[in-house]
């Protein structure tokens, strides 16, 4: 029987993982980091399964099979030695913002219990760069003073930076983006659609997001525009922009297509280079002024209009 969650490149870190807990030398905090997409949660939970007493595949191996009575309670969120901390849903059915102090304080509150099996307790926070600076330091004294038997995932997407006294008490597992062999793999395993390829970019979980109807056709629509350059006729302008706002991975397919345009000619295109940092700095923007899709699509736009009478 196959694994019932994969594990596509980051062996590595896995095994570094796996070899502390052989040893007896498990610590109890590790920082998993990387960028968005590329399977920090899946590692995360792999071995949240695996250090619960998760095995099916082999005895050695991480990997564990669909019906493993540990995946199947920690996958359904019934088992009673786990926690996971995400964002929540707002009122409107929106993500919140942030992972809120609140949330933080049940996490804490769970490892003050013993575990209910006997074995290990496990929290997974995914991610920390997504929890409010009251949260964070509502952290700290579980990381200061870990209860016995137990261990903490942090996930860090790098949107934002970290507490350094929490970086300092957890032991850091870095991944990268998966070669494009691992990614097409993972996206095959996924059922992505072949254009899903073209914009993960080594970030699986990315061209997942981004392989919608809507997102495909706004990354064709940026396309055109810029294969217009230096001349963007209205008739690709409009259409683009309405590709572009029609929802959030619409826009954020939009805008990969143009940082990665501009990021190929930065180095050697010093107006390229300034509209780069511009429309990373709007990036950023985005979420902390609440813009919506069209604002940002025609901001974007505009800039490309900027590039072309510096050329």
């Amino acid at each position: 029987m196959s694994a019932a969650l994969p594990l596509f490149g980051h062996a590595d870190a896995e095994r570094s993982f796996v070899e502390a807990f052989g040893q007896a030398r498990l610590h109890h905090a590790w920082l998993i980091e990387g960028p968005e997409g590329i399977g920090k949660a899946r590692l995360a939970t792999r071995l949240a399964v695996y250090l619960l007493g998760g095995r099916g595949v082999n005895s050695a191996s991480v990997d564990f099979t669909a019906d493993d009575p540990v995946w199947r309670a920690f996958s359904a969120g019934s088992h009673p030695d786990t926690q996971y901390v995400k964002r929540e849903l707002n009122d409107k059915g929106k993500l919140t913002q942030d992972i809120s102090v609140d949330q933080i304080r049940s996490l804490t509150q769970f490892f003050t219990k013993k575990p209910a099996l006997g074995g290990w307790r496990v929290g997974i926070i995914d991610a920390i760069d997504e929890t409010n600076r009251n949260g964070a330091n509502a952290l700290l004294k579980t990381l200061e003073e870990p209860p016995p038997k137990s261990v903490l995932f942090l996930i860090n997407h790098g949107r934002l930076p970290i507490l350094p006294t929490i970086r300092s008490r957890c032991r850091v597992l870095r991944l990268a983006a998966l070669s494009d062999e691992d990614c097409q793999k993972a996206l095959d395993a996924a059922g992505a659609p072949a254009a899903a390829a073209r914009l993960a970019q080594g970030r699986p979980g990315r061209g997942m997001r981004l392989s919608t109807q809507t997102a495909l056709a706004a990354s064709d629509a940026a396309r055109s525009l810029l294969r217009a350059l230096p001349n963007i006729p209205d008739k690709l302008a409009l259409p683009a922009l309405s590709a572009a706002a029609v929802d959030d991975a619409a826009l954020e397919a939009f805008q990969t297509e143009i940082f990665d345009w501009l990021a190929e000619r930065a180095e050697t295109n010093p107006a390229a280079a300034r509209l780069w940092l511009k429309q990373a700095r709007l990036a950023g923007d985005t979420e902390r002024l609440n813009m919506d899709t069209a604002q940002v699509a025609s901001k974007l736009v505009a800039g490309l209009y900027e590039l072309a009478q510096a050329v």
